[in-house]
């Protein structure tokens, strides 16, 4: 827990018991969550303080949210170099039989020249088919 508490710290969120709980869970994460598996994995925590760690993660660059097309947010761990810049975008892997997400963080977004006066603050890229487990 040292670890996380410190990791924490060095992003300069204050590392309360949720926090923590919250943290330590997405380290053992493989794929994407949503809120709903965050707050089924730590009921009966309340859903607006596991909301509100969520959007001071992703504010501090801790995890960033993930759009793959089911109108359900996810979010994914950021790596530790990463300061969710445009160079630090990666594709993500939606899987349309388990509808599990997942980050392809070796996998960078390409940088695309933009027309004039037009600036990029984000981009999504997801691909859809099946994941490993389902391809057999």
């Amino acid at each position: 827990m040292k670890q996380i508490e410190l990791h924490l710290k060095n992003k300069s969120v204050k590392p309360t018991a949720m926090r923590l709980l919250v943290l330590q869970f997405f380290t053992e994460q493989t794929k994407a969550v949503s809120l709903k598996n965050l707050e089924i994995a730590l009921a009966p925590a309340d859903k607006s303080t596991l909301f509100r760690t969520l959007r001071t993660f992703e504010k501090n660059k801790i995890i960033h949210s993930i759009e793959d097309g089911t109108g359900i947010a996810k979010y994914a761990l950021c790596l530790e170099s990463c300061n969710c810049e445009l160079g630090d975008l990666h594709y993500h892997f939606h899987c349309t039989q388990c509808e599990n997400t997942f980050c392809l963080t070796t996998l960078n977004v390409p940088l695309i020249e933009l027309p004039t006066n037009f600036k990029m603050n984000q981009a999504n890229m997801v691909i859809k088919g099946l994941c490993s487990n389902c391809n057999i």
